[in-house]
């Protein structure tokens, strides 16, 4: 993203991230922006990946219309003990150290479908997801379900070209238990840094890595160095259809912290 197009928010600098356009058939171009990125900070966007813009709209006001429930409705769904299913107001606390309750927000946790008389539901984070009554929410399932299917398509691409960034065969993290991550639908409710009240604290991701799909209200921010004393937050601008990537912890240590 081009530093001219940037845009302050609140005073506070927006950051410029690498691009990856995941249809561009320039792969030795797409390896080198995405080498640079996760070499200096571990976020990018990637654009042209496959997921229509409906596609992407239809969740976001799917993910509204569930977060619009009565409370009572959603405590039904409350998530269980495979990590699926509704996450309630201050349900995680991501930076104890400067938050008041907890982080304001809500979510709702959906993975690969895993029948309960499948083996794999046996593991830890496998089983079968809990969805929403279709009397309450129809078409919820099915737009979630081929959202995350899409999203896991586009993952894999993306994990391709970072197999390649790190001089690797490029099919190298094909194999599923890399990518049976979640995904999740959260609506992050108010920040109010000052009073030690944010929608989601500051931490790092503990996976592989993370696609974040957002809608154009501003309030992601990024730190690309987390050893900086003070620490420097920038924002990330939305770019309409595009995901925002960031690297999780898993992937610095498997890459002897190459990558961060």
């Amino acid at each position: 993203m081009d530093d001219a197009n940037a845009v302050d928010v609140a005073g506070v600098p927006a950051s410029s991230l690498n691009l990856i356009d995941l249809s561009s058939s320039d792969i030795r171009r797409s390896v080198s922006l995405l080498k640079q990125a996760c070499l200096d900070s571990g976020f990018f966007y990637v654009i042209n990946h496959g997921v229509s813009q409906d596609l992407m709209e239809e969740v976001f006001v799917q993910s509204r219309r569930f977060f619009g429930l009565p409370l009572s409705e959603k405590m039904k769904l409350l998530r269980n003990e495979k990590h699926r299913g509704y996450t309630p107001l201050f349900d995680q606390v991501l930076d104890p150290a400067n938050q008041i309750n907890g982080d304001y927000k809500e979510g709702y946790y959906i993975g690969v479908e895993v029948p309960e008389d499948d083996p794999r539901a046996q593991k830890p984070h496998f089983g079968p997801n809990l969805w929403p009554s279709e009397d309450i929410l129809p078409r919820w399932r099915q737009a979630m379900e081929k959202f995350h299917c899409q999203a896991l398509n586009v993952a894999k691409v993306v994990t391709r070209i970072i197999a390649l960034a790190l001089d690797l065969e490029a099919d190298f993290f094909d194999n599923q238990k890399y990518l049976a991550s979640p995904l999740r639908p959260c609506a992050c409710l108010v920040s109010d840094p000052f009073k030690g009240i944010y929608g989601a604290g500051a931490h790092s991701d503990f996976g592989f890595i993370t696609l974040l799909a957002t809608d154009d209200v501003p309030g992601l921010q990024i730190c690309k160095n987390k050893d900086a004393k003070p620490l420097k937050w920038e924002y990330v601008q939305p770019i309409r259809g595009a995901f925002i990537v960031n690297l999780g912890d898993m992937l610095e240590r498997w890459s002897n912290c190459i990558f961060r």
